[in-house]
């Protein structure tokens, strides 16, 4: 295995780094708090490793015992040969922190902690925790858990867990490995691999990752050229740079991470907090930038198995739509329903492939895809290759889904034996659904599509929202060659803060984005100056660093007709805010052009401290609160990506030519998304941008930004 030795997060900067081959492929164990019962921790992990014929040097430490099992024990850890690559630690809570300091005396290379009671418990805990992570980081010995259940390797037959595993090899395909923060969810991915005789090389439980995390056994599982996937839960991501990072290197390697990372909902954060004690993050940002580096991200377990299971097979999907083949009209019509319900587009066929699938077809039947065969399939069994053969030339397929009634044993065997050849050689994911939810099918049917490694589903339904997930994974992987540069750096910018509206509005204007014309004011002559240069009716807007909300103390007027009428709303402006603001001091006042109608949407930009810059497009004024209608884009997004985004969003008609109002300007939307990605990545000083509104005008006549906030730090 390559380049096995991984350092931890940047933030804990450690003394010495981790070797997380003696952590995960070790050749001396130890176990402390050994036992003879197999239902016990201590027994369950060693009758694990005598099910498994551990060849390695095995450590037993019990204080009550001499032997078990026939294998001679010590009494503590000082009394253990140094350097063991791996020590379990079986003992209370309150013991850990003297035994991982034996370990240390002792030169161990790892330790696993199972017990319970550390940052998931609370703020105690979690400074024990520390403590313990803060030992191990001192002395570079690598610690999974504490709060885990272990892992198993069954690359080399070392099951360090407690709970029962299957001896099990690993074959000659492709493997998938899993590492997750819990447990019965690693467990669970396990069984969901192995019930479809798919390979599993490691399962890593890893709890509270307290030194040890999972992106850095990420990164160490994607350097074995026999994992093709590797499949992870998580409910918190402890270095997001660091993953990101593994991302673009799993990528680089054709090697699929597929995660599910729950805590969408309010209370999915909290349970992530009382489970492993994870500070939970901004859910959202999370999704964008991993996302944006190509990371299969799915919504459920169901979905966590089956996508895991196309990719462990398909593990380069290309980009396209999807190709479906039927012998149901039900099912066909079923398919239109949930492709649209669940974002899997269906290819429109090319002239060539709809000729050739033409002539596989009595004349009556009709030709679309998804193509229903019929039954056709009775008196040629034969089309059930060819025509899964055609939708893979399609240029604009990318994915072609195989949904079947079963029909008797024998024409089970006739479906695969045309199917499975086909199959066998494509570059694109096919998958096979024969429906009947649990109805037995021929044992040499299964075997046979077992034995293929075709991706199998009794349910079209889950095999559909796979295949959406699947196809967004390529197309994510496609748009990674499809990104924005980054943009100039500004000349200045005003110390730590909130800017003010017109220094803002410089920043918009050096970007290249329209604002109205206008000019800041001094005086209520300066302001008269401006007005009739910029022609009337004006806006008047109160400047002050301090003046977040300009509104509320009356900072804002608006259709000032005149000079006389400007004259006098500079002085009301002035004693509304004395009388709302005691002693807070202006700039001057901001006049600019009364902007005409348009469609007002918003583009902002925020810098996580985690995850790193992302842009928001959505409906402006007070509709992205009321619709929550808005979208989180990468921040080197590009062009014509954006266009797509923008055309997501649900009011996305009110963009196009709607009740008497032409189409509007998405490009200029774009231009701003765009721009202001680009400052986000080359102004690592400011932390957020808000325009909004952005006025969009009809197709070519661009887009105003009639209000900018700026946040440096």
């Amino acid at each position: 295995m390559a380049d096995t030795m991984t350092t931890a997060p940047k933030t804990l900067d450690p003394a010495k780094p981790f070797d997380l081959d003696r952590l995960l492929r070790p050749r001396s164990i130890a176990i402390v708090g050994a036992s003879p019962d197999p239902a016990s921790i201590g027994g369950g992990v060693l009758a694990n490793l005598e099910l498994f014929k551990y060849l390695g040097d095995l450590h037993l430490v019990s204080r009550s015992r001499d032997e078990i099992n026939g294998r001679a024990c010590v009494k503590t850890i000082t009394d253990l040969p140094k350097g063991v690559d791996v020590v379990i630690l079986i003992v209370p809570q309150v013991a850990i922190k003297e035994s991982v300091l034996a370990c240390v005396e002792r030169d161990v290379a790892g330790v696993i902690v199972y017990s319970s009671g550390f940052a998931e418990a609370g703020e105690e805990g979690r400074r024990q925790q520390d403590e313990l992570a803060e030992i191990c980081r001192k002395a570079g010995m690598a610690m999974l858990g504490p709060n885990c259940m272990g892992y198993t390797n069954y690359v080399d037959g070392i099951p360090l867990t407690f709970e029962p595993v299957d001896l099990r090899g690993v074959g000659e395909r492709s493997r998938v490995a899993i590492v997750a923060q819990s447990g019965a969810t690693a467990a669970n991915i396990r069984f969901a691999m192995h019930s479809r005789e798919i390979a599993v090389s490691y399962v890593i439980a890893t709890g509270n990752e307290a030194v040890i995390a999972a992106e850095d056994l990420v990164g160490w599982l994607i350097e074995d050229k026999d994992n093709a996937v590797v499949a992870v839960y998580v409910e918190q991501v402890k270095n997001p740079q660091k993953f990101l990072a593994v991302a673009r290197r799993a990528r680089e390697l054709g090697k699929p991470i597929v995660m599910l990372h729950p805590g969408s909902s309010e209370r999915g954060k909290q349970a992530a907090q009382s489970h492993t004690g994870a500070l939970a993050g901004d859910h959202a940002l999370m999704q964008t930038a991993v996302r944006n580096e190509a990371v299969a991200l799915v919504e459920t377990t169901d979905e966590l198995f089956d996508v895991t299971a196309i990719l462990a097979r398909y593990p380069s999907p290309p980009p396209g739509e999807a190709g479906i083949v039927t012998n149901s009209g039900a099912i066909r019509g079923l398919c239109f329903d949930f492709c649209e319900r669940v974002g899997l587009p269906i290819a429109t066929l090319s002239d060539e492939v709809h000729a050739e699938l033409a002539t596989q077809v009595p004349p009556y039947v009709h030709v679309d895809n998804p193509f229903d065969i019929g039954t056709t399939g009775f008196s040629n069994p034969g089309i059930f290759g060819t025509s899964t053969a055609s939708m893979l030339k399609d240029p604009n397929v990318g994915i072609v889904f195989l949904s079947h009634a079963g029909g008797s044993p024998p024409m089970q065997i006739k479906k695969s034996d045309a199917i499975i050849p086909v199959a066998a050689t494509a570059t694109k994911p096919v998958i096979l659904n024969i429906v009947g939810d649990d109805y037995p099918l021929d044992p040499t049917f299964m075997k046979a599509v077992r034995d293929s490694g075709i991706p199998f589903f009794r349910s079209p339904e889950r095999a559909m929202r796979a295949m959406a997930v699947v196809m967004n994974y390529a197309a994510a992987l496609a748009a990674t060659k499809d990104r924005a540069p980054e943009g100039g750096r500004i000349a200045t910018l005003p110390p730590s803060g909130l800017m003010v509206e017109y220094e803002g509005k410089r920043i918009l204007t050096d970007l290249g984005i329209h604002i109205p014309k206008g000019a800041l004011a001094k005086s209520a002559d300066e302001a008269a100056t401006i007005a009739a240069d910029v022609g009337y009716p004006v806006v008047m807007k109160a400047q002050a660093a301090e003046l977040a909300h300009k509104s509320d103390v009356g900072g804002v007027i608006v259709n000032i007709a005149d000079e006389p009428a400007l004259r006098a709303a500079h002085e009301k402006m002035y004693a509304s805010i004395a009388r709302h603001k005691p002693g807070l001091k202006l700039d001057g006042v901001l006049i600019e052009g009364m902007a005409r109608q348009g469609l007002e949407m918003v583009v902002g930009a925020k810098r996580d401290p985690q995850w790193g810059p992302v842009v928001l497009v959505g409906l402006g004024g007070v509709w992205i609160e009321a619709l929550a209608d808005a979208r989180l884009l990468p921040a080197d997004i590009s062009r014509e990506r954006a266009i797509a985004e923008i055309r997501k969003l649900k009011a996305s008609k009110l963009l196009g030519a709607f009740r008497g109002q032409p189409a509007r300007d998405v490009e200029a939307i774009a231009d701003v998304v765009v721009k202001l990605g680009a400052l986000m990545r080359s102004e690592p000083q400011i932390v957020e941008v808000d325009i909004n509104p952005l006025v969009v005008y009809g197709e070519g006549d661009g887009a105003l930004a009639l209000d900018a906030l700026f946040v440096v730090q």
